[in-house]
């Protein structure tokens, strides 16, 4: 049988650790000859209880895997990076007077040194009627040493991307989406004087004084959305391919979980979640000025714990009233939390350790001495 070959176009870059090759190849044939060595741990060759490291790569994680295996199916997905490939000359050969690139068409005969995460996630690519070309950086017969510098290198020099960063990003965008929407609440909540987070929440861009913001853009935005979608990435999805359409209504059990979805899917009323967020935090500022208001060390309520747990009470407290879709108006909120008798000067460090444990705990208090279920 007749050995099948790839080819295609490249263009061929000299760097000190050698010659590379540009191309493009379509995400099937990508995944079809790529294969990732991943670090294991084997025994020893000549004495078994000695034991070797072998592989460079980290292994896949599946989360990871199923988290881009959907963005690559949203309409407006794209890997504008490189995957970084080594492949022996026994399978690729480079012509430099046509930059033609000929590869072998064979069941893993390239390893990935950077990328194997974006190609698993090109497994759940649906095709239909487009396809999905990535940019491939390949390297021909080059030593394992210098394999291991380039996975080490790319992975030490990374620079994770802020995510208030990526909240604020979002605000460029043209089409409707629970990102934009949370993002303009939170904006507006933190410009409006009189408001209970004037100036108190961590805006990309802004040069106030720091020590006045306790609560990251990105711990806002993330606690809006948890109340308005399930799946804020198909939803932005959705109003990119529909721009004249809008989301269907949920009703019922899922309702109560996403309270505040049907005001966002009317377009024009992110107002209302605003106000009603402003009159929940107004009836906190209240019921603890001093521990709302002070920014000290030892004081959780105006931080990430407090926030945190304040936002998960306000799912119940919002639909103890049974009135979805309507503003609920600061004095009904302070009648809530009239009957709570937690003391201001418990709200600390010592009794709400910072994180998750003392966010849960505030909130377990909040519910028992409210008699909220």
């Amino acid at each position: 049988m007749d050995k099948q070959y790839v080819e295609f176009q490249c263009l061929e870059a000299e760097q000190p650790i050698g010659n590379m090759y540009i191309g493009i190849l379509d995400s099937d044939v990508l995944e079809y000859i790529s294969y990732a060595d991943v670090r294991r741990i084997e025994l020893g060759k000549d004495n078994r209880d000695v034991e070797d490291y072998i592989g460079i790569q980290r292994e896949l994680n599946p989360n990871r895997e199923k988290e881009i295996g959907k963005y690559v199916n949203l309409i407006d997905a794209t890997f504008p990076n490189s995957i970084i490939l080594a492949i022996s000359s026994d399978y690729a050969e480079y012509n430099p007077d046509t930059k033609m690139m000929k590869i072998l068409y064979k069941d893993d005969i390239a390893k990935v040194l950077d990328g194997q995460h974006r190609i698993a996630g090109l497994r759940h690519y649906e095709k239909e009627a487009r396809t999905f070309q990535c940019i491939v950086t390949i390297y021909i017969d080059m030593e394992l040493e210098d394999q291991a510098i380039v996975f080490a290198t790319i992975n030490k020099e990374q620079k994770n991307v802020s995510n208030s960063l990526v909240a604020d990003l979002y605000s460029f965008a043209e089409s409707r989406s629970p990102q934009k929407s949370a993002h303009n609440i939170v904006r507006a909540l933190n410009a409006k004087e009189g408001s209970p987070f004037y100036k108190r929440i961590k805006i990309l861009g802004n040069a106030r004084n720091k020590e006045l913001e306790t609560i990251t853009q990105d711990t806002f935005v993330k606690n809006i959305i948890n109340y308005i979608s399930k799946d804020p990435q198909s939803d932005r999805d959705f109003y990119k391919r529909h721009k004249s359409k809008k989301l269907e209504y949920v009703r019922g059990n899922e309702l109560n979980r996403y309270f505040l979805r049907n005001i966002f899917i009317d377009d024009t009323e992110d107002y209302i979640i605003a106000q009603i967020i402003w009159n929940f935090f107004h009836a906190v500022q209240n019921k603890w000025p001093n521990a709302w208001n002070e920014i000290t060390p030892n004081i959780i309520l105006n931080r990430s714990t407090g926030f945190i747990a304040l936002m998960r009470f306000f799912k119940h407290a919002y639909l103890s009233f049974n009135k979805i879709g309507e503003i609920i108006t600061k004095e009904q909120f302070a009648e809530i939390f009239d009957k709570i008798d937690i003391k201001e000067e418990d709200l600390n460090k010592e009794k709400y350790v910072p994180g998750s444990s003392g966010q849960g705990q505030l909130y377990r208090d909040l519910i028992e001495k409210s008699g909220l279920q």
